[in-house]
């Protein structure tokens, strides 16, 4: 007889053995470029002066990893020796015939093996999923405070705002993971029970009750796991959102709340059948009909929910749901903040006496007519100078001008490295001579050039200012918004500063930033851990004080320190009083927790709560950051707690940053979109759905840059609020009612103090029509001699572009300003060409705003054409007189389009009058002129 036996190792065997598989394990997860990773962030977070936030983040992570890898070890590999059968060698190893020969199998040795490792994989990736989680178990372990600060309670549970923002979803993280558990020792029961029942039968031994038993204190963990869960879930029905509002409803209060309680105590007794079960002699039986309490108890509750939902609720739908309504609307409005938004009710009146203009000259002078993405195209024509400069984006700002707060447009001039010319792109010029972009520009937002070009008060390399109060010490951008490379400075090489003609001007890096390259160990780390091994080691131009700038993108920098934090997509450039860029970054603090709001899309998260809590602040210069405070909320609360060194008051902000610190974009986009809804604060007019709004529509480019219908973005202009005496810098978007182009209200977010952070909605008349963007397009579309120069323009070889529409209200009356470029199509550099502005009762038009604002009160015509001295009023006149009317002697261009356009608008009218002989007659003349302007040079 032969006998395949494989006797169980030695004590001290298996014991070298395990210290293996644990060398291995941590080898893996801690080991390598891991630890060479951590060592690197190690300096990045010590050069920024943030050592004690790494090391208390990286301890908070290690210790959430090893207590929950640690406690899944045990219970894993603790209910596999518990649960395991405790002869289960004899059971496994008895002789088994196969072709008649008795074979003998020790498979426990193999099975303690398997076990093991699959324990400590389990383990491993249970303690990573949670130490991924590390914002929820510090939130609750460091938010008791921000609870206590806190005293609103919910109208259900009577639960605290710091229950759901910090408690409940630490309890749901940690109920899941249990029940993780508690199915895997399910699974290790019954697969025990299986093998020890099935080997039973085939070496004909009498069966046990040791798997049985097994099975059934497991199910009991299990059936205990589950009752967390659904007495958790019912905290989930004040989060949940519905058709008509969010939160518990009629049915959930009455009967779904206090019926989950009945299943909780369904699933207890099942689970305390299993136990006894357990005690006793275990039967099948048991085990399957614990389960049926918690099934009865569910499917009344449905059966009565669902009663309720069809013949109590439905049939009176309004009356029950009103209080649940009403709880909505309130709680929605504050985790938005628009409790903070102030109502006023505007005339919104016609004619030029509701203007107020005498009172409004500053709202005037700084109407923007300049729109980014036609000003970017232009700037990245005659401002980058070199194709590897680029402006990734234009910020809207105000600085004092000659003791004049003005509104500008600033644009960094940064190196975008992938625009190197391919025989450039070697690692000496990537990493030591390109190493940063270089200035800014800065143009009014009403500032043209005689040609419809951009005004530059800030332009050109090295900077030139026209402003003796506007200068740069600092031009150049070792960090922003395309800087996604490393760079090493301090090193033998100079630095490329900017082109000066044939030569280039060279420069070295004399801040403080980055990490010290050190000696030979350090810097074959840092080589290692970013890819440069073959390279940096063997450099001779960086030495030991070089300097790594590595995470140069503001964004990467930001979210890197604060990965807590969600950050708005639009930073912006600000020009410091000593002459330095600094860049400025809008920070939120999040939640989908907040008791009985609606939950919006943000991004990619999905959040029913959001607060402006942080301005975060970059140096271009040398990348030093700090975040300022501005929102006292719990959960910044809570963080400050966590890591009170990385967060500063915000009366520690330099006061030329305060100066330009505004309202944050994606602050007021959410707060519009919210409050087209909850604005309405009567639960019937809710219910209803009676006021909808939504944010206006214009017409504009896509994102394939093709004409069309878009939602507005928020503008940032700087005026004189109605009734208000100060100027101020304020964010704005316009509503209309749901499905109509009319006017309906306008919100406005205040940047300024003492009024910062708060919001004022304008609410125009409902009983009559107020003009929406998209109905002013539409004014001038039928304006005869606008849309006959439109169409002329868009002849082949230019475009029409249409800038958006402006709505400002001003004294009582609303004013329209749209601004008109013409793009040539071989050259993509648009030019001002008409500047178009309206009110409810007339439009008028010029090639400036000069010119349409005298048209508008009636000095002058509207004007297709002006002379070029026209275009630039003298110094000090602030209403220049009536443009010269054209020739009319056919030799002029503009006399030409003039002339054309009555054709059309003749035409026009004819036609619709059916003289279609004279209609004929003027078609004729309209044909002759076209030819004659297609016959012109071009």
């Amino acid at each position: 007889m032969s006998t395949i036996d494989w006797p169980p190792p030695s004590r001290p065997q298996r014991r070298r053995g395990r210290r293996i598989v644990f060398g291995l394990i941590a080898a893996l997860l801690f080991g390598g470029g891991t630890a060479l990773s951590y060592y690197v962030e190690s300096l990045w977070f010590g050069a920024l002066g943030f050592s004690d936030v790494f090391w208390k983040t990286l301890n908070f992570q290690a210790a959430v990893f090893v207590v929950f890898a640690v406690l899944t070890f045990a219970v894993l590999y603790g209910s596999f020796l518990a649960l395991k059968p405790a002869r289960l060698a004899d059971i496994t190893s008895g002789p088994i015939l196969i072709n008649g020969q008795p074979i003998s199998l020790p498979v426990e040795p193999v099975l303690r093996l398997i076990a093991l490792l699959i324990a400590v994989v389990i383990s491993g990736l249970t303690g990573l999923g949670m130490m991924a989680q590390w914002t929820t178990l510090g939130l609750y372990w460091h938010g008791s405070a921000a609870v206590a600060a806190g005293g609103t309670v919910d109208p259900i549970f009577g639960r605290p705002l710091g229950f759901y923002l910090f408690t409940y979803p630490a309890w749901q993280l940690v109920a899941g993971w249990f029940t993780t558990l508690a199915v895997i020792t399910c699974v290790i029961a019954g697969f025990f029970a299986v093998i020890t029942n099935g080997t039973r039968a085939i070496t004909r031994k009498p069966a046990g009750y040791g798997s049985l038993r097994g099975v059934s204190f497991a199910f009991a963990v299990l059936l205990l796991a589950i009752a967390a869960q659904v007495y958790l879930g019912r905290f989930a029905r004040i989060l949940a959102d519905h058709q008509i509002f969010a939160g518990v409803t009629y049915t959930d209060a009455n009967i779904t709340l206090t019926g989950l309680l009945y299943v909780v105590g369904a699933l207890v007794l099942g689970a305390l059948i299993c136990l006894v079960n357990g005690v006793r002699a275990p039967r099948l039986a048991l085990i399957v009909g614990s389960v049926a309490p918690a099934l009865v108890a569910y499917v009344v509750l449905t059966v009565i929910g669902w009663y309720v939902t069809s013949f109590i609720v439905k049939p009176n739908e309004l009356v029950r749901e009103r209080p649940y309504i009403a709880n909505n609307i309130e709680f929605t409005r504050r985790a938005f903040a628009l409790d903070r938004v102030e109502r006023v009710s505007f005339p919104a009146e016609t004619g030029l006496e509701a203007m107020d203009a005498d009172n409004n000259r500053q709202t005037l002078e700084n109407i923007r007519l300049w729109d980014w993405r036609p000003l970017q195209d232009t700037l990245r024509q005659i401002q980058a100078i070199r194709t590897y400069y680029d402006f990734a984006d234009i910020d809207i700002d105000r600085y004092q001008v000659d003791g004049e707060t003005r509104q500008m447009l600033v644009a960094a001039r940064e190196l975008n490295i992938e625009r190197l010319p391919a025989s450039s792109r070697n690692w000496i010029n990537e990493k030591l001579i390109y190493t940063h972009g270089y200035g800014v520009t800065m143009t009014p937002v009403n500032g043209f050039t005689p040609d419809g070009g951009p005004e530059l008060l800030l332009g050109n390399m090295p900077v030139e200012s026209k402003v003796p109060s506007l200068k740069i010490t600092r031009p150049q951008i070792y960090f922003g918004e395309l800087t996604n490379t490393d760079v090493y400075v301090r090193t033998g090489q100079q630095e490329f500063d900017y082109p000066e003609g044939d030569t280039n001007s060279l420069t070295s890096y004399e801040g403080d930033g980055g990490i010290r390259i050190g000696g030979f160990t350090r810097r074959m780390l840092i080589a290692l851990d970013r890819g440069d091994i073959t390279k940096l080691p063997f450099s001779d131009d960086v030495n030991a004080d070089s300097r790594l700038l590595m995470r140069r993108n503001i964004r990467d920098r930001v979210e890197t320190l604060a990965p807590f934090l969600l950050f708005d997509d639009d930073p912006y450039i600000v020009i410091t009083n000593d002459g330095r860029l600094t860049w400025m970054m809008d920070a939120y603090t999040a939640s989908a927790s907040y008791p009985y709001s609606r939950h919006f899309v943000v991004g990619r998260d999905r959040v029913n709560y959001l607060r402006n809590s942080v301005k975060a602040a970059v140096d271009a210069y040398d990348g030093t950051v700090v975040f300022y405070v501005y929102d006292e909320d719990p959960i910044i609360a809570a963080y400050r707690a966590m890591f009170p060194s990385l967060f500063r008051d915000k009366t520690a902000m330099p006061a030329d940053l305060q100066q330009h610190v505004r309202y944050p974009e994606l602050m007021l986009q959410l707060q519009a979109t919210v409050y087209g809804l909850y604005h309405m604060t009567t639960p019937d007019v809710f219910y209803n759905r009676e006021d909808l709004w939504s944010i206006a529509s214009v017409a504009g480019l896509d994102a394939d840059r093709q004409q069309g219908a878009q939602t507005m973005e928020p503008n940032f202009v700087l005026m004189k609020l109605p009734g208000e005496e100060a100027l101020e810098f304020i964010e704005i978007l316009p509503f209309t009612p749901a499905n109509r182009n009319n006017l309906i209200g306008w919100i406005a977010g205040r940047s300024d103090e003492p009024n910062y952070g708060t919001s004022i909605v304008y609410n125009f008349p409902e009983n009559r029509l107020v003009d929406g963007p998209l109905q002013i397009d539409a004014r001038i579309e039928q304006n005869a001699q606008l849309s006959g120069q439109l169409s002329l323009w868009n002849r082949q070889g230019s475009q029409v572009r249409r800038g958006s529409v402006i709505v400002l209200p001003i004294g009582k009356a609303l004013l329209y300003a749209e601004p008109i470029y013409l793009q040539a199509q071989r050259s993509p550099m648009p030019e001002l060409r008409m500047v178009v502005l309206a009110l409810q009762d007339r439009l008028t038009y010029a090639p400036t705003f000069e010119g349409a604002l005298a048209a508008l009160f009636g000095t002058a015509p509207s004007t297709l054409s002006a002379q070029p001295t026209e275009l630039r009023p003298p110094p000090g006149e602030s209403q220049p007189g009536a443009p010269v009317a054209p020739s009319g002697n056919g030799s002029d261009p503009y006399s030409l389009i003039s002339e054309a356009a009555r054709d059309l608008e003749e035409y026009q009218r004819l036609t619709a009058e059916g003289r279609l002989g004279e209609a004929g007659q003027r078609l004729e003349g309209l044909k002759q002129k076209l030819d004659q302007l297609n016959r012109r040079p071009q």
